[in-house]
């Protein structure tokens, strides 16, 4: 197994709920891609001309608690005048903590799940990574995924002096690209195969959008930058080593608007030709709720406490996966705790700048008749 593959494989959000609990900013973002996707199931529903039941999936889906809401305003939207079954598909990779998704789709938690609501509803839940296919060809009516698809099959090379591509200069930086446009073909020819004719995708993507701007950099300190001069104060003070620090790259890319629409709008792409179109792409940023709620409380140790944690939710698990599995399970997990204690104490000594703003591209896209 070669490094990269073993990179990928650290990837796992926080377990038994606490992902959803965590990222109140994605539950956000999904909140305000409700409307483009009661939008393209309005239209979809104009064109159906096949189809006995309705087959929905999200795709890296998490514990999915950040959906819910979503989920049951289509199915209301459906229930309007609509009693056909329908089959959601929850899929992620075969890591993600399915228990936790489970129990929080079946009611079991202290998440209000939708089940209960509405008769005829059915879901499944598919180990299946969307970089695989998921559904049988010309199934899915609507595909849903967001804050999912900038996690890259592999980790292409090794950052030198950086831990993100946002970070990275030459040929590191074009071999991450490379690898991004390589990953966004092979997801769009799944999606293409599995949608019936007419069938809709709604994605919502972290991207870098017109002025520039990506996920916790929206004005004031730079996230990305600050896990980067952290790890290296690490690094320097000989905590961990360089192969440790080289290994912390995080396996993502954040396309530009341009790049998500190339292979939508090239005739000659294998996209293009598999039938997919893009209907609409518009960048929106979503403010950091924590920081937010700063402004109103103004407790730098009650901003820290919240703000960490989801952090913590999506990269711990790369930052420990990085580490020198020479290193006994005890000394990795002190490490780890001491790499976010400096930042928590970081944020409690000069709060101001802090935050994860997210920026998204959020797109529709049609496989054509």
């Amino acid at each position: 197994m070669n490094e990269s593959t073993v990179q990928a494989d650290n990837i796992t959000m926080s377990g038994g709920g606490l992902y959803s609990l965590a990222t109140i900013g994605a539950k956000d973002v999904i909140d305000i891609a409700t409307p483009r996707v009661l939008s393209a199931l309005s239209d979809l529903r104009e064109h159906r001309t096949t189809g006995s039941y309705w087959c929905f999936s999200d795709m890296g889906c998490a514990d999915g608690g950040t959906s819910l809401d979503m989920w049951r305003a289509v199915i209301g939207h459906l229930r309007k005048d609509d009693d056909q079954d329908i089959q959601i598909v929850y899929a992620d990779q075969a890591n993600n903590d399915f228990n936790a998704l489970v129990k929080i789709l079946h009611g079991m938690t202290e998440f209000d799940a939708y089940l209960n609501s509405f008769d005829n509803v059915r879901i499944l839940e598919s180990g299946a990574s969307f970089y695989t296919p998921v559904l049988p060809a010309e199934s899915l009516d609507l595909g849903f995924s967001a804050t999912a698809m900038h996690w890259l099959s592999n980790t292409p090379c090794q950052i030198s002096e950086h831990v993100h591509m946002v970070g990275a200069t030459g040929s590191e930086q074009q071999t991450f690209a490379t690898q991004a446009a390589i990953d966004w073909q092979t997801i769009l020819l799944h999606r293409a195969r599995e949608l019936r004719p007419g069938g809709k995708l709604v994605l919502v993507n972290f991207c870098i959008d017109e002025q520039g701007r990506y996920l916790g950099n929206t004005g004031g300190v730079n996230m990305f930058d600050r896990f980067n001069s952290n790890w290296q104060q690490l690094l320097g003070e000989a905590v961990i080593s360089q192969s440790e620090y080289k290994a912390m790259t995080l396996p993502q890319y954040y396309n530009r608007v341009e790049e998500f629409s190339a292979p939508l709008l090239d005739e000659q792409s294998p996209v293009y030709k598999a039938g997919l179109r893009l209907c609409d792409i518009a960048t929106a940023v979503v403010p950091c709720p924590f920081a937010e709620d700063f402004k109103t409380h103004n407790d730098a140790v009650r901003f820290a406490n919240a703000y960490l944690p989801t952090i913590r939710s999506w990269n711990e698990s790369i930052f420990a996966g990085g580490l020198d599995t020479k290193r006994s399970i005890s000394e990795r997990s002190e490490l780890i705790e001491h790499y976010y204690n400096m930042y928590h104490k970081q944020i409690v000594e000069n709060p101001d700048g802090h935050g994860m703003g997210y920026v998204h591209a959020y797109m529709t896209i049609e496989k054509v008749l």
